[in-house]
């Protein structure tokens, strides 16, 4: 049987993983969904890694997913004449919202209401909070005198945070509904949206989405306080989450962000919503090839959190050990993974889980696994409803999803513990049984008199209809 982790791992892919070696390799290690980071590069630069995406996943005949992350309403610095500064402690330095090229003692930043609403005392945070700015004077009606708290580099692109200012911004900008058509033009599986803060900030992307009969995914973005406060509506209006833990430990209390992450993690895994933990989860291995302690503790906290996926960003779009890096995240994951009390996890989710007929289902089928050492449990569906359901009681069978629809199995890509397979399509119950059970064999998840659980809806090919189970001895 293969030996694949149940928890995903998202990458971003940039200059140290953009090639076609690299990023086969990456494949190889375990990668699940590639991340765009919209912030950075052009849509040319963008095209061209999701063909080379599109191209490897189809030879390597792996269901990888593609998730595009748009820019958002965050605020940045704008562009430096060297492409970055180093900066001195208690150095002068002026924000504006002019535009202009980036030097030693100015930049400009994405911000109009900057002026109005900062004043002195206020703090200015670069870069995820690295390098801390405390506003001296208001010199203009564009310009903000400050001096700089620290020693640090501040560089093109890199984003502001204004800790206890509340930005009255548009949700979407000209940029973000620009970078959506070309993501849905492009097939992308899943849009991420920076700085989600309520459930309405969802609905704009989904009636873009809609109108262009697009099935794209939509995962919102909490980082901060107030996609904190209204963070279940957005989950039920959202296909998943991203715990974006840069921003969210600058914009509230950094002491808070583990109990921000489980609380979301939590809250997502009720309603069977996937939940993506990110930020610095191996951020030393952008020039080590060994992570420290404290992160691989980190990542397994969040496993054990109950995270459906994780995430590397720096480490393998512009770190010297990209591969290395997905290679230990998967490391990290089997072997947490094979320390989890799948029984106690099974029963926790089955108290918190509301009482429906698929959930019924979803939950016999776990329990039947358990008790007979099932090797796999195999699900037949059409939209991917079947296995998610199934999912969310976390059982140790692996969880085959056969579906006919190719943009289901990358849907499922963030979907814990399931790992979708496309199969031809089902006419009858006796036929999809039989199809499920020789693709398993095939693709070597299970062997003869192995025993599996399969699960599907009735009629065929009618989505959300989980309503039947059987348990087969592999022939």
């Amino acid at each position: 049987m293969k030996i694949l982790q149940k928890t995903k791992i998202v990458c971003t892919i940039g200059p140290a993983s953009d090639n076609e070696e690299v990023l086969r390799r990456m494949f190889k290690a375990g990668l699940n969904v590639c991340r765009l980071n919209f912030s950075h590069g052009s849509l040319e630069d963008h095209a061209k890694k999701i063909a080379l995406i599109k191209r490897l996943r189809k030879e390597m005949e792996l269901p990888i997913a593609i998730m595009t992350d748009l820019q958002g309403p965050k605020i940045r610095v704008g562009k430096f004449k060297n492409g970055f500064e180093h900066i001195q402690q208690k150095q002068e330095f002026i924000f504006t919202t002019r535009d202009v090229e980036g030097t030693s003692d100015i930049c400009s930043v994405s911000y109009a209401n900057l002026v109005k609403d900062v004043s002195p005392g206020k703090r200015i945070l670069v870069n995820d909070g690295l390098l801390e700015f405390t506003v001296v004077d208001v010199l203009n009606d564009t310009d903000v005198k400050c001096v700089a708290v620290n020693d640090g580099v501040i560089s093109n692109n890199k984003g502001v945070n204004i800790p206890g200012v509340y930005m009255n911004v548009p949700f979407l900008s000209e940029k973000d509904i620009r970078d959506i058509d070309f993501a849905i033009e492009m097939g992308v599986d899943f849009i991420a949206a920076s700085f989600t803060q309520r459930a309405e900030d969802l609905l704009q992307i989904k009636e873009i989405i809609k109108s262009k009969n697009a099935m794209t995914g939509i995962i919102a973005k909490i980082e901060n306080q107030e996609g904190l406060n209204n963070s279940s509506d957005i989950i039920k209006v959202s296909d998943g989450i991203m715990v974006a833990r840069g921003d969210m430990g600058v914009e509230i209390e950094p002491a808070l962000v583990a109990f921000a992450q489980k609380e979301l993690i939590r809250n997502a895994g009720l309603v069977g919503k996937p939940v993506i933990t990110a930020t610095q989860m191996l951020e030393s291995m952008t020039h080590s090839r060994r992570p420290t302690r404290a992160e691989v503790t980190d990542v397994t906290n969040a496993i054990l959190d109950g995270t459906s996926a994780v995430m590397l960003s720096g480490e393998t779009a512009a770190g010297e050990f990209p591969v290395e890096a997905v290679q230990m995240m998967h490391r990290i994951a089997v072997t947490t993974e094979n320390t989890l009390d799948y029984e106690k996890l099974a029963k926790h989710s089955s108290e918190s889980q509301e009482l429906t007929i698929t959930n019924a289902i979803a939950r016999a089928t776990c329990s039947i696994a358990t008790e007979l050492k099932a090797s796999a449990i195999i699900t037949a569906s059409t939209s991917g409803f079947t296995s998610r359901s199934v999912s969310k009681f976390k059982p140790k069978a692996s969880i085959l999803a056969l579906t006919d629809q190719e943009w289901v199995t990358r849907r499922l890509a963030l979907a814990w513990g399931v790992y979708p397979i496309l199969s031809p399509t089902f006419k009858t119950t006796d036929s999809m049984f039989e199809i499920c059970t020789k693709v398993a064999k095939e693709h070597r998840f299970v062997k003869e008199g192995e025993t599996v659980v399969l699960t599907a809806g009735v009629p065929i090919g009618k989505a959300g209809s989980t309503n039947l189970i059987k348990v087969k001895v592999v022939q």
